[in-house]
């Protein structure tokens, strides 16, 4: 029994995750493409940017104190580091350290200067790193040094400059002060203890303020300390060579990774088995393996030690035991477009398979526009007389015409009805003889599987449908669409007729493409060995199912519907 096919889960992440991630796999081309690309760029800019050197020092920074070895005294009082690190990178320590610099000979402005410069602080501490980067060792060591000095010289002398404000507003203060006392001196034997208590505040009041200006004066400026001079580096600074081409390769994976997922997004093709389950709206039959022992050959069933007989007779049995199959013992296969030669083997290993299993198994090759069965198959098929209905209505044409057996190494044998050119193939399709040879499925153990040509190229399968109801559709899941597969399963659900699965084929190289294309060439034109020329007068195929489905009869004498 067949079951039912289980939805995919729109909310089962690590397998759509894992899907997405084969699917990406697919295009092998382009993720090399971004790796290539990445390791080019990496080592372009190894070999071509000009070596620099970075030489770096470090700066204690450290506020003005009246005695650092006082009990309790700290540091970090009154600091923003953060503050600091800005005055640092300020166009007023650039200039000062370009004064110093062009002193010693290096001609170079403040602007320009500080590019090459970066100032750090590492966490929780009260040090500035200072890192310049320049064209030479000594050229960097040398700013790097005038630079962190400059910052220092800047700070003692805006600590400087705070302290003599300080100083000269505590000295303005203290000026009427003075000019006060000595009044009340000039008063101290008139006014009595008045005038005393007033001089005596006044003098406490000046000494306050003289005491002020006598700790400020007394502060320790020091702003910082050098604790770690610049030092002339001994290499360039940078990633080096491995370094990039490293980082490259990296960069180029997932440039080829997104250009990967740019062609997945924008890919009609059918891009895993679950995808073309949803869009087909039937299961999976099978997936046949690449034999190499195959080529050339039609015939699988046989073989001994054949990997892809082995899949035909799985598909086989499982179709067996398909309700829907069991029960019209009928099969149509096609394929969706372009080559139907994987179609047509899938066609002659089933039949080969079901003869396996003992039933009484009937191919009808309904490809009248390019017939091959009977080439393609060889002394494995030879004539038999046509039925009986055939021989009393004295009818030659297709499908009465002629018969073979089709012999199979060690598994019987199967009756086949090969195709053959018709003037006007929507009404040899749609005849009562082709009624007739589908109702043979009626007879107990008789299996009719019927070869069609591809259902979107021509709408000879379509019009095959209303007798032959299960389709099992054989394609490349490399080459067929989404919309392919949707549009199939409209037809055939319209036509009344049900797609009873899908057998995917790994396709063929180019090379094996490009040779069949003469003989494929030759078929449609006619003449010479490969069969006879085409009338000039035969109504042309265009590919439109209106062709045949305005021909079909719906009432077939002899037919049982």
């Amino acid at each position: 029994m067949t079951h039912p096919i289980r939805p995919v889960d729109d909310h089962d992440e690590p397998a759509l995750l894992r899907d997405q991630f084969r699917q990406l796999l697919r295009y092998r081309a382009l993720l090399a493409a971004g790796v290539v690309v990445g390791l080019l760029g990496g080592g372009f800019l190894a070999l071509s940017g000009d070596d620099t050197y970075t030489a770096s020092g470090e700066v204690q920074v450290r506020s003005a104190t009246a005695d650092p070895f006082a009990t309790g005294a700290s540091a970090d009082k009154g600091i923003n580091i953060g503050s600091e690190r800005q005055t640092a990178v300020s166009d007023t320590v650039g200039e000062l350290a370009a004064g110093t610099l062009l002193k010693k000979g290096d001609d170079v402005t403040a602007r320009k200067l500080l590019i090459g410069l970066q100032v750090t602080n590492p966490p929780n501490t009260l040090t500035l790193r200072f890192s310049y980067t320049g064209a030479t060792p000594e050229q960097a060591r040398s700013r790097a040094e005038a630079l962190a000095n400059a910052y220092l010289a800047h700070r003692k002398a805006r600590t400087e400059e705070s302290i003599d404000n300080m100083a000269n507003g505590y000295r303005a203060q203290l000026e009427p002060l003075e000019e006060k006392r000595d009044l009340l001196e000039e008063r101290t034997g008139v006014d009595g203890d008045d005038v005393s208590s007033a001089r005596a505040n006044i003098i406490v009041s000046i000494s306050e303020l003289s005491r002020k200006i006598s700790e400020l004066k007394a502060l320790d400026t020091t702003p910082g300390y050098l604790n770690k001079k610049p030092v002339a580096p001994t290499e360039p600074a940078g990633a080096g060579l491995a370094l990039l081409l490293g980082l490259g390769a990296v960069v180029g994976l997932a440039l080829g990774l997104l250009l990967s997922w740019v062609r997945l997004v924008f890919d009609p093709a059918v891009r895993s088995p679950r995808e073309l389950v949803r869009s087909l709206g039937a299961p999976l039959l099978g997936t046949l393996p690449r034999e190499r022992a195959a080529v050339g050959t039609l015939l699988a069933i046989g073989r001994s030690g054949s990997r892809l007989a082995e899949e035909y007779r799985a598909v086989a049995f499982r179709l067996a035991y398909d309700p829907s199959f069991a029960e019209r013992r009928r099969l149509l296969v096609t394929a969706p477009r372009g080559d139907n030669a994987a179609a047509a083997a899938a066609a002659v290993n089933l039949a080969a398979a079901f003869a396996e299993m003992g039933r009484d198994v009937l191919l009808v090759e309904a490809d009248l526009r390019t017939p091959s069965l009977a080439r393609d198959l060889g002394p494995a098929a030879h004539e038999v007389r046509p039925p009986r209905w055939a021989a009393e209505e004295g009818d030659r044409s297709w499908p009465a015409g002629g018969r073979s057996n089709v012999d199979v190494p060690g598994s019987g044998a199967f009756a086949l009805v090969a195709g053959a050119t018709a003037d006007n193939v929507p009404r040899a399709l749609t005849s009562a003889s082709v009624g007739r040879i589908v109702a043979e499925a009626d007879r107990p153990g008789a299996v009719v599987i019927v070869l069609a040509p591809p259902v979107l190229s021509y709408a000879d399968a379509v019009a095959l449908v209303d007798r032959v109801e299960g389709v099992m559709i054989v394609c490349d899941p490399r080459e067929v669409h989404r919309s392919d597969l949707e549009r199939i399963r409209e037809i055939i659900g319209a036509s009344g007729g049900q797609v009873l699965g899908a057998l995917l084929h790994p396709g063929r190289s180019r090379l094996r493409r490009a040779d069949r294309r003469p003989t494929s060439a030759r078929r449609h034109s006619g003449g010479g060995p490969q069969g006879p020329a085409v009338d000039e007068d035969a109504p042309e195929v265009t590919g439109d199912p209106s062709e045949t489905m305005g021909l079909r009869s719906f009432t077939l004498p002899g037919a049982r519907r």
